[in-house]
């Protein structure tokens, strides 16, 4: 195994974490607001405790802030699948 490729993997996790947080504080302050509206009542406590998975999942929150999503997908599952055809 090459012996530069731990260090590249840290380096590339660190980087994709550090775009991560300049995502997180804008997403928390304006984003979450604009995605999800039950999130716009959302007391400061629950905005601490999303960054760490707004940092985590980043690429997917801002695929939906920039596609201009404004509700929660609905979930599609076979129970709900099968409700509707009754």
């Amino acid at each position: 195994m090459n012996p530069l490729l731990p260090g590249l993997f840290l380096v590339l996790l660190a980087g994709y974490l550090l775009l991560g947080l300049l995502f997180a504080v804008p997403f928390v302050i304006w984003g979450v607001n604009q995605i999800d509206p039950h999130a716009a009542q959302g007391s400061k406590g629950f905005r601490i405790l999303i960054i760490p998975g707004v940092i985590a999942l980043w690429p997917l929150l801002f695929r939906r802030w920039a596609g201009g999503m404004r509700e929660p997908p609905a979930e599609s599952n076979a129970h709900r699948k099968l409700a509707a055809t009754k």
